[in-house]
């Protein structure tokens, strides 16, 4: 069995600078705590979390709530929210609510019945005035979205800079006519909203003109609705020559879409998605999109509800990940 002085060894380190990392104490700095984290992830340690709960009198697990588990995006971003948590000695309890307000406040109460330490929670569908949000007492991170007005712990998308940041790169290709595919909820504040002010900043930026028609809604993003998408711009004759679509999975309905009406990407229409989603790498051609570190937003999420169940009364902060662009065959 590997032990924490094990770890320290390998870290270079004293055990009590491990114990502090593990239990997320202050007075550890970045590079430091790296060391140890990759070192605690090269050995296989792992915190003895029964002894931990019977000391502390917590679970060791962490609810991670999302709206659709089998969506590319979501299932990545589980996998890392519970390579982050097991490197802090906690399990994670994954739950799917459906983008729907009774599944997030289902999960919020089940996180409570089932007396996990804090919960993760992707939030679509409940206003963050909801009283079933503010009397949880008991530490939320919020992902997603929405604006919880400094309420809660936020990690957020760059949804707005992201995707000027694709529309710019399809007009420095030589794009005039770009369309954007994405959802049809146009009210509030939410991904869809979001990411079109982005679209609609560039284009303003840029001086070309915003055409109504070149906006294709979905009713849901999935692929086969990005592939719809696809065949409805092809047969529009409005002479698309770029299009950002919302996410990864609708680019990919959409990349399929075209190659049924027989339009080369990127040679008759340059297409750019959103997520950076592992499937991206690997299409004919690999699908240039806007990569947000997800990496970066799962420790954070897990770091932040990990300081709210030692520190309950901090103040919330609000947290934006960093992203980059990368370019690939569908825009070159």
């Amino acid at each position: 069995m590997v032990t924490m002085e094990d770890v320290a060894r390998l870290a270079g380190v004293s055990k009590m600078t491990v114990s502090n990392v593990v239990n997320d104490r202050h007075g550890v700095s970045d590079p430091v705590r790296r060391r140890v984290l990759d070192a605690i992830q090269q050995s296989g340690y792992r915190v003895n979390v029964s002894a931990r709960s019977l000391k502390s009198g917590r679970t060791g697990v962490i609810g991670l709530a999302v709206p659709e588990i089998d969506r590319p995006y979501f299932g990545h971003l589980a996998s890392l929210v519970i390579e982050a948590a097991e490197q802090r000695g906690f399990h994670v309890a994954i739950e799917q609510t459906g983008a729907a307000e009774a599944g997030e406040a289902g999960a919020i109460a089940h996180s409570r019945t089932l007396h996990f330490d804090g919960l993760i929670l992707s939030s679509v569908a409940l206003d963050r005035l909801d009283k079933r949000l503010t009397a949880a007492g008991h530490p939320i991170v919020m992902l997603g979205e929405q604006d919880f007005g400094g309420r809660f712990d936020h990690v957020a998308m760059p949804n707005e800079e992201g995707t000027k940041a694709a529309a710019a790169h399809l007009v420095d290709q030589g794009c005039r006519r770009v369309a954007m595919v994405t959802g049809n909820d146009f009210d509030g504040v939410n991904v869809v909203t979001r990411r079109y002010q982005g679209y609609l900043a560039t284009l303003a930026e840029r001086g070309l003109k915003v055409d109504p028609p070149l906006l294709f809604p979905l009713d849901e993003m999935s692929m086969e609705a990005g592939r719809d998408a696809a065949h409805r711009i092809a047969d529009s004759g409005l002479e698309v020559d770029g299009v950002v679509a919302v996410t990864d999975t609708v680019a990919l309905g959409v990349l399929r879409g075209l190659a049924d009406r027989g339009l080369r990407v990127p040679d008759d229409v340059r297409l750019v998605g959103f997520d950076d989603v592992p499937a991206s790498r690997f299409s004919v051609p690999s699908l240039s999109t806007v990569a947000p570190d997800h990496r970066w937003m799962a420790e954070k999420a897990v770091e932040l509800v990990v300081q709210r169940i030692r520190t309950p009364l901090r103040p919330a902060g609000e947290y934006v990940a960093p992203f980059e662009l990368m370019i690939r065959e569908s825009t070159r």
